[in-house]
């Protein structure tokens, strides 16, 4: 979790940064309200969650901050502060869109329960917003929770197709969200006011499926005792989803690309063809093109619908929005079962951060509402996570193991994977002691040096990956690509094969 502070006295700045580091939190910092609308309104503001924001400021104050975050249409969670307190400055500032407000100097407990309290609330608003959009078909590219660098890629895609009718195919394994994106395709289109209608190819009787795709009239089979319009006509002007379209049988592929090809359906029993605008949006979990080679799917099908092809990354390989999902799902079960649960302690976020989730973000989403079901405090714990704990995938991270909300992190040592390799998470006895030379007497490669600097600083901020890139200048992209490499290389490693 990324936090923002904008306040022009670097002292407070810093006070309020090494606290907030303390409890987990990545911290962002900026001199003034000019300075923080920048990096709000550019692309890489999105990884921003909260901002603690200073409300006396020179030039643009924090007031004149909030209006503008409120006209540019950024829900970022924000928390004001200022020297001088007064009913009006609470007053104007929570008309102005804060959520919270304290004087300075603000206590650690104080700052730790309003954080969390600012954090939750606004996943909860995130949760109910998803919902209605995903029921009134207006679910957009904002509605999808990530901060992962590749999932960004695939919805900045995903956004070029919404601008036209180009065919799309997503492909991704079961519980990576490949209906999610269809939606925000289609409620981001100029369809979206127009039906989104889902149609599951890999559960439908091989013997209906030409009556389901394309309707019936009345009397056409045995059963047929009322006439009916078919999937197709039912998504008129709108998109038609066609999930698990791996699934189709042969003879239903035929039918299937003689109503794209001609852009009419013809029902079952009917006496002529009835012309269709549909948009085609198709999803599978296995690899079309190698069904194609075997023989199990149409190559001209396959071209029809392979026309922009959309690939969602797993869970695993974007482990970094763990934490973000998790904190939404647990805000979403939480109200729905009318608990009082104020998150998950940092020992249990950093282990489910290192598992490999093979049902992805619906065994995630499973996963956390079993916890807030069953578990029997205001947090949940790891012991709460029984399911997480009996996985028999291993472990492998690459992800941050910050708390997931502003819980001290435990002392306790406990070995952390990184990339497959151990590492204990508390400071290496040798510090200070890098070897240069190796037994020869040749001047290690500079590879080596690296790696062991790596491993050096992960254990010596205690997994805290946040603190390790910004302690080395690096990004935190740049540095999980270097311990993947440091990995592949050491044959102590195990040889971890990754996906």
């Amino acid at each position: 979790m990324a936090i923002l502070i904008v306040d022009d006295d670097p002292v407070q700045c810093r006070l309020l940064e090494g606290t907030l580091q303390k409890f987990g939190y990545e911290t962002v910092t900026r001199d003034s309200g000019d300075a923080a609308l920048a990096l709000l309104t550019a692309p890489e503001g999105g990884r921003i969650d909260g901002m603690i924001l200073d409300l006396v400021m020179p030039n643009l104050d924090g007031l004149g901050v909030l209006a503008k975050l409120r006209q540019a249409s950024i829900k970022v969670p924000v928390i004001v502060q200022t020297a001088h307190g007064g009913i009006d400055n609470v007053v104007s500032a929570v008309r102005a869109g804060a959520v919270d407000f304290f004087v300075k100097p603000v206590g650690a407990e104080r700052l730790q329960i309003s954080l969390r309290n600012a954090l939750n609330a606004s996943a909860l608003e995130g949760e109910l917003n998803r919902i209605k959009h995903s029921r009134s078909g207006t679910l957009g590219f904002t509605d999808i929770i990530t901060k992962s660098a590749g999932m960004l890629a695939v919805l900045r895609m995903a956004e070029k197709a919404a601008a036209s009718t180009i065919p799309v195919l997503i492909a991704g394994e079961s519980g990576v969200g490949k209906e999610l994106i269809a939606r925000a395709i289609h409620g981001s289109s100029e369809r979206r006011a127009k039906p989104f209608v889902a149609v599951n190819c890999g559960a439908m009787p091989e013997n209906l499926i030409e009556s389901i795709l394309f309707g019936h009239e009345r009397g056409s089979f045995t059963g047929a005792t009322e006439r009916h319009i078919g999937k197709f006509v039912e998504a008129s002007g709108g998109t038609l989803f066609l999930d698990e379209v791996s699934e189709l049988p042969l003879t239903a592929q035929v039918y299937l690309l003689r109503a794209l090809q001609v852009g009419a359906i013809e029902a079952v029993g009917g006496r002529k063809p009835v012309k269709v605008d549909v948009r085609i949006i198709s999803a599978t979990n296995r690899k079309l093109l190698d069904r194609v080679k075997g023989g199990q799917f149409r190559e001209d099908l396959f071209y029809r619908l392979h026309v922009l092809p959309v690939t969602i990354p797993p869970l695993r390989m974007r482990r970094e929005d763990i934490p973000h999902l998790l904190r939404h799902f647990l805000a979403r079960f939480s109200a729905e079962q009318s608990r009082h649960i104020t998150g998950i302690s940092g020992e249990a976020m950093a282990y489910l951060s290192q598992l490999d989730w093979p049902g992805n973000i619906r065994q995630l989403e499973n996963t956390v509402y079993r916890a807030v079901v069953m578990s029997e405090s205001d947090q949940l714990g790891l012991s709460d996570f029984p399911q997480a704990a009996n996985t028999p995938s291993p472990p492998i991270s690459s992800a941050p193991s910050e708390p997931l909300v502003v819980e001290p992190v435990s002392n306790a040592i406990v070995p952390a994977m990184v990339s497959g390799i151990e590492i204990p998470i508390a400071p290496l006895a040798a510090a200070g002691m890098l070897s240069m030379l190796t037994n020869t007497g040749d001047v290690r490669p500079l590879e080596e040096l690296e790696s062991e600097i790596i491993r050096f600083a992960i254990s010596h901020y205690r997994g805290q990956m946040s603190e390790v890139a910004r302690r080395l200048k690096i990004g935190r992209s740049t540095l999980y690509r270097k311990i993947d490499e440091a990995a592949d290389a050491d044959p102590a490693g195990g040889g971890t094969e990754r996906s």
